[in-house]
């Protein structure tokens, strides 16, 4: 999961998936970046933390790191916030290979109409209730599309 400074979407994204995922034994590995170091080692925005705590996830143990070009070869998916990071993330990529790991996290949401995460950072906590609730849905909809691989197989 990758934005900007990885404080605010990606770790809500992050956490979600991996509360989710307690119930779905996947071996499905989830982590978080950002496309900057601004905030690196440091936890998630306060209203982020409040707005998972309210849902019963717990994102406060999560550190904020910045995205490198080795993650391409540790993770088979990386999902981006909206297309400033897939700009970034993609800006990265050493070959096609990589390039087509990168996808936007809202396009695994059939039902989702819009396709970029906004930024709640400058706004209250509206925005962020807004957030989760965005990737509450995609997360959802990962989790029946791994299923789905699952019983493929």
């Amino acid at each position: 999961m990758v934005c900007l400074g990885n404080i605010c979407r990606s770790p809500l994204a992050e956490g979600i998936l991996r509360n989710k995922l307690t119930n779905h034994p996947s071996g499905v590995e989830v982590d978080s970046a950002g496309t900057g170091a601004w905030h690196a080692g440091e936890t998630p925005d306060k209203r982020a933390i409040r707005i998972a705590k309210k849902y019963h996830v717990d994102i406060s143990g999560l550190r904020a790191r910045q995205f490198n070009v080795s993650d391409f070869d540790e993770f088979d998916k990386i999902f981006v916030m909206d297309q400033s990071n897939e700009r970034d993330v993609l800006a990265l990529a050493r070959n096609a290979s990589d390039k087509s790991k990168v996808q936007l996290f809202l396009s695994v949401n059939p039902s989702s109409r819009v396709i970029n995460v906004p930024d709640p950072w400058y706004g209250g906590e509206e925005g962020f209730e807004k957030v989760y609730k965005m990737l509450e849905a995609a997360c959802e909809a990962l989790i029946i599309e791994l299923g789905t691989k699952e019983k493929s197989k």
